[in-house]
Parts: structure tokens; C-alpha cells; sequence
């Protein structure tokens, strides 16, 4: 059997061909939208400082506490933009139609800060000093990749890019705003737009470097953590968003991890080495792992909302 190469290079360059197919497609799939036409500015007024406006209270926001901390936490994820775009950009490069698709993405990507933020500000939904705060200690924190070859990030971003497609969608849903969740509607849209390219090119390099690409995807399913990890209190506010079931170990597994590699055909290819067949054995057993985690939090989130139903009752 030929030995498979890694080597960065050997590999943008033979994926170019199929980069240049999906931009084509993406391109003209895409539809054009405007962040301002999704913020009710109506709703808006002067906050305090040196405009005179008046001061936030938590009273102004006609959204859960859950569902701010979701919006929040979508937020700063998506303004650490500058950090992925470096990552991205260093990695894949900026020439060519890997350097296309790398701007692109990131002009998609950075309405939905802007979006998010306006919609936010202008509701009264979050205390905006705090927001810009933890914006300024999020993004002075950066963004490292988990995974920064090749594979490996090609394996990682087509499960977080659906990841956040379902993270934002849900949080559109428990809004019970209907503004907020058609906002958020259309981010998500963009997030399967992007996770179809990248899926598209792993799918590419499963042709290519079977073996490799099965172990990036067992490396990047086993360690697989959201790019807003680093937020301040990340584990307190991701364990709020999993008790609302806006993103749980349950979803992971179900609508994000199992799609894409029903998709790609992970668990019945064929030509695979005896090493590859291993990695995917050891794929089987982390599913297992996963699925049982994912079942034993519904029970324990089930068991706290009974309590919690007695105690008002």
C-alpha cells in the first residue's frame, strides 16, 4: 500500500481543485443578507455616559437568563474572528481559491458578531458594560487551534461549524423572541453553508489519505471542545446552556457528531489499513463512551427538574 503523506503542502495542493468546486458552489448558493434588517432599532435608546442616556437594568431585557447567557456566550465566540481568521489564513494560506474561501469565510462570519451584538445592545438584553468587558478579556485570551494540521482541521471545522449552526439555532427557538430567532435563523444558515464546504473537502481527503483522515476524525470526535471554550466561565455558563437543552451531550452525539459521519461514510468504508481499521474500532468504542455520557446526563437533568417541579409544587 502507498504510504499516505500529511505533508501540508502535497495537501492544499491537491485539494485545491476540489476548494475551487465548493467555493463555485458556495458562491452561488449563498444568499446576501443584512445584519441591520434583523434589529428592531425601534426598541433602542440612549444608555448612560456621556450621551445621558439612561442606565441598564437587568428589568429592560424581555429574554430568560438562559437565553442571554447563549446569546452571550455565541457572541463572544464569534468575536474572536481576528484569532480564527489568523489560524486559518496561516494554515491554508491566502492565494488561490484556498485564499478565496479563507476571506469569504470570514466576511460571512463577521456579520454575525455585528449582528448579534446590535440586536443585544439595542434590546437591552445584556448590561453592556459587562458585555464589552468580557469581550476585552476573550479576545485578549486569543484562539489557538486544537488541531492545526491540515486534516486535522478539516475534521474539526465540520463538526463545529455544525456544532454552532444548532447552538444558534437553539438559542433562536428559547428566545421566544420571534426577531431574535429569525436573526439567529440566518447565522445558523450561513454556519450549514460552512460546514457543507469543509465537509465537502473532508469527504475529498478520505479519497486521498483514508487512513490519516480516519485519524484526525477519531483525534478531533475525542477531544472535541466549542472554539468559545476559553470564555470566562465557560464549564458554569455550558452547564446552564446544557440544562435548557440548547446544547447538550445528547445533541452532540445525535445532530452533530453521527450526521457527519453518516455523511462521510465513516463507518463502512472500505481500503482501509490495518492501522486504519483499528483508529476506526477505537471511533466505535469513543461513540459508544459518548452515547452512554449523553444518556446518563438526561437522566440527571431529568432528575433535577423533578426536584426542582416538587419544590414548587
Amino acid at each position: 500500500m502507498t504510504t499516505e503523506t500529511t505533508d501540508t503542502l502535497v495537501l492544499l495542493r491537491e485539494l485545491e481543485p476540489v476548494v475551487e468546486t465548493n467555493l463555485n458552489r458556495h458562491l452561488a448558493t449563498a444568499k446576501e443578507w443584512f445584519p441591520h434588517e434583523y434589529v428592531p432599532w425601534s426598541q433602542g435608546s440612549d444608555f448612560d455616559g456621556p450621551l445621558g442616556g439612561q442606565a441598564w437594568d437587568p428589568s429592560q431585557s424581555k429574554l430568560s437568563e438562559v437565553a442571554r447567557t447563549s446569546l452571550i456566550v455565541n457572541l463572544l465566540t464569534e468575536d474572536n474572528l481576528p484569532s480564527y481568521h489568523h489560524e486559518i489564513a496561516t494554515l491554508y494560506g491566502r492565494d488561490g481559491a484556498w485564499g478565496t474561501w479563507v476571506h469569504r469565510w470570514t466576511a460571512e462570519e463577521g456579520r454575525h458578531g455585528t449582528a448579534i451584538r446590535d440586536y443585544l445592545l439595542t434590546t437591552r438584553a445584556v448590561d453592556p458594560i459587562a458585555l464589552e468587558r468580557a469581550r476585552m478579556t476573550h479576545m485578549e485570551t486569543g484562539f489557538t487551534a486544537d488541531h492545526p494540521d491540515v486534516l486535522g482541521s478539516l475534521s474539526y471545522v465540520s463538526f463545529q461549524e455544525l456544532a454552532t449552526r444548532v447552538a444558534h439555532r437553539n438559542t433562536g427557538r428559547v428566545s421566544g423572541d420571534p426577531i431574535c430567532d429569525a436573526l439567529l435563523a440566518k447565522v445558523a444558515n450561513d454556519e450549514n453553508l460552512h460546514m457543507l464546504f469543509y465537509r465537502n473537502l473532508l469527504m475529498a481527503a478520505f479519497e486521498l489519505v483514508p487512513n490519516a483522515t480516519m485519524e484526525a476524525i477519531l483525534r478531533v470526535v475525542k477531544s472535541f471542545q466549542m472554539p468559545g471554550h476559553t470564555i470566562e466561565n465557560f464549564g458554569r455558563k455550558s452547564v446552564q446552556i446544557a440544562m435548557a437543552g440548547i446544547y447538550d451531550l445528547r445533541i452532540h452525539h445525535d445532530e452533530v457528531v453521527m450526521p457527519v459521519l453518516r455523511q462521510l461514510k465513516v463507518l463502512e468504508r472500505t481500503g482501509l489499513s490495518a492501522e486504519g481499521e483499528r483508529i476506526r474500532e477505537e471511533l466505535v468504542e469513543v461513540l459508544a463512551k459518548l452515547n452512554t455520557a449523553a444518556s446518563r446526563f438526561e437522566d440527571k437533568r431529568a432528575a433535577h427538574q423533578a426536584r426542582a417541579a416538587a419544590r414548587t409544587a
